[in-house]
């Protein structure tokens, strides 16, 4: 690979350097296949200087250099504003990395720009907004189902009430009992699924490690033995504008279900449960770029999430554990959303990694 080491011209640096500031990877190349200018994230990725790529051949840095020249012939003969395609893309000290190549003309006459998304960036960004898509769907189903039920439900108690009033045989009036309890029981849920939906949105400075130690407070209440819980904090994070209740609920879901996971390891008296967080930099989630995001993980050292349940795990009512509700995590997912934020979850048996991303200001 030839590399022609040449200053990039001060104008193009000039012109370019907001390309600097995202975490994409991004090339500027005229249509005769020399590179104007790279991003830092580029620069990284291929891990090579600015200075050395420039005026360089771009298609170089790829194992089949002529799907790129293709993409260039095309963008000169004003074929496509944009091309899409995937390919590998050649780094230096590392093995190639594939990539979703995005060939995009730009205001200027014989130049593109070239935008590299990693695979597995783009699929996490495609699994996010399928999340987000099936989260606003799980919303509508539910308030609409929730509805539909509690008028029918108050006809049943009702109707139940006033046949117990004309019986006098105690073993009749017991199943009457059973009908008012069963309904009462059914109300419960349906308030519950109904719950982070009617509550308004209380909004203050929010401290995330306060919200941490509340957690680890009231886990540490309900599991006193065979229980430690780590603290990993970034004391450099800011406080942020959000509800501290719905946070403090959230989190709380996601560690009481991994403390109730870890129950052969609390009988052993080796269950790890840690808090860490982090500051995350240049991210992008629910479709939009954040140049400074919290990083959250409730992490485990209990089983891991049953494979049969992985992709459903923020759906309602599915639960892992026997007389398990399987709303404590829609009702997380539910509140970090109504702050702009994403869950994510990462399980294999010894290790459960939950993530929450919330932006910061």
């Amino acid at each position: 690979m030839a590399v022609r080491h040449k200053k990039v011209p001060a104008q193009a640096a000039s012109r370019f350097q907001s390309l600097d500031l995202l975490a994409t990877l991004v090339a500027v190349v005229a249509t005769n296949g020399r590179m104007l200018f790279v991003n830092a994230a580029l620069e990284d990725a291929l891990g090579l200087s600015r200075r050395s790529v420039v005026d360089t051949p771009f298609a170089d840095f790829f194992t089949q250099p002529s799907q790129l020249q293709d993409a260039l012939s095309g963008a000169k003969g004003n074929k496509f504003a944009a091309l899409r395609y995937d390919a590998w893309l050649r780094c230096v000290h590392r093995e190639p990395m594939p990539v979703h190549v995005v060939v995009a003309q730009t205001e200027v006459p014989d130049e593109v720009v070239v935008e590299l998304l990693p695979l597995d960036q783009q699929a996490r960004q495609d699994r996010e907004e399928r999340q987000i898509d099936q989260a606003q769907a799980t919303k509508e189903l539910i308030r609409n189902l929730a509805h539909e039920i509690k008028n029918p439900l108050g006809g049943i108690r009702g109707a139940a009430q006033l046949l117990q009033m004309e019986l006098d045989s105690r073993e009749l009036i017991e199943y009457t009992q059973v009908i008012i309890h069963e309904a009462d029981r059914l109300q419960t849920l349906v308030d519950r699924l109904l719950a982070p939906h009617r509550k308004p949105h209380v909004v203050g400075d929010v401290n995330i490690h306060e919200v941490c130690e509340r957690v680890r407070s009231l886990i540490l209440v309900e599991f006193p033995k065979g229980l430690q819980v780590v603290r990993d904090y970034d004391a450099s994070i800011p406080e942020f504008r959000g509800d501290r209740e719905q946070l403090i609920q959230a989190v709380l879901n996601i560690a009481h279900n991994a403390a109730q996971a870890l129950a052969p390891r609390l009988a052993a008296g080796d269950a790890c449960l840690t808090f860490r967080t982090r500051v995350a930099r240049q991210v992008t989630f629910g479709k939009q770029r954040y140049r400074l995001a919290l990083e959250l993980h409730v992490i485990d050292n209990g089983p891991g999430v049953p494979d049969s349940i992985k992709d459903r795990i923020f759906y309602p009512l599915v639960s892992g554990r026997e007389g398990g509700s399987g709303l404590g995590l829609t009702l997380a997912q539910t509140f970090v959303q109504q702050h702009h934020g994403l869950i994510e979850c990462d399980s294999v048996p010894g290790r459960t990694d939950f993530k929450i991303l919330i932006p910061l200001p």
